[in-house]
């Protein structure tokens, strides 16, 4: 991937965020998550989206009414983020948009994470063997195995996102979560709308599914 802009003269909200919650304080949602820190590296960010499928196979049969959201870096000094929202598809195995919910860090849908800061990535430098996870805002949403969910993250084109790594599983065959990277922002669709029809078999940055 390429760095296709410049940083532009916007200002940007400095999200710090304690990562000090494992998912496994809550249920995992999904089946087949491959275990945290088996990271590999994706980088250079900037102007691309993170598409990531949780299949409507893989999901538990668990009632909750929560649903949160994990991220993994393993590499980068800020990640600066557009936009994140969360795709449902009409039924399991469609790519037509059935409803777009909000996804927000701190309360914003386009947080700058500082990966340097030990309040957000506690073990420095992020790296391949020490990933920094970061929960995103937990939803008010319980996950239907009749559709399909789609985490969709936009990067900023800028320099920061250049020298950003996404987590993603060393070992993807094993992992039920899949996706691929678009380099357009592809949060901007609406209901009724298609998915675009591209996968690449592992996911990109999204490493768990869980109740909170």
């Amino acid at each position: 991937m390429k760095n296709i802009l410049s940083k532009s003269a916007l200002l940007l909200l400095l999200v710090l965020v304690t990562v000090g919650a494992s998912f496994g304080a809550g249920k995992e949602l999904v089946i087949g998550i491959a275990p945290m820190g088996n990271t590999g590296n994706n980088g250079n960010w900037s102007g691309f989206s993170a598409l990531n499928l949780i299949s409507g196979t893989a999901i538990m049969p668990i009632a909750s009414t929560t649903t949160a959201l994990y991220i993994s870096f393993t590499g980068g000094s800020e990640a600066d983020v557009s936009n994140m929202v969360l795709y449902k598809t009409t039924a399991r195995g469609s790519s037509t948009i059935a409803s777009v919910t909000p996804v927000k860090l701190a309360g914003v849908s386009n947080p700058s994470i500082v990966l340097t800061n030990k309040l957000t990535c506690k073990v420095q430098p992020v790296s391949v063997t020490h990933p920094c996870t970061v929960r995103l805002d937990v939803l008010t949403l319980t996950l239907s195995p009749l559709s399909d969910y789609w985490f969709v993250a936009y990067f900023t084109a800028n320099a920061n996102n250049g020298s950003v790594f996404a987590g993603t599983p060393a070992f993807p065959g094993g992992n039920s979560l899949t996706g691929f990277y678009d380099p357009k922002d592809d949060t901007q669709l609406t209901v009724g709308q298609s998915i675009p029809n591209t996968n690449y078999g592992q996911p990109y940055f999204l490493t768990a599914v869980a109740t909170n």
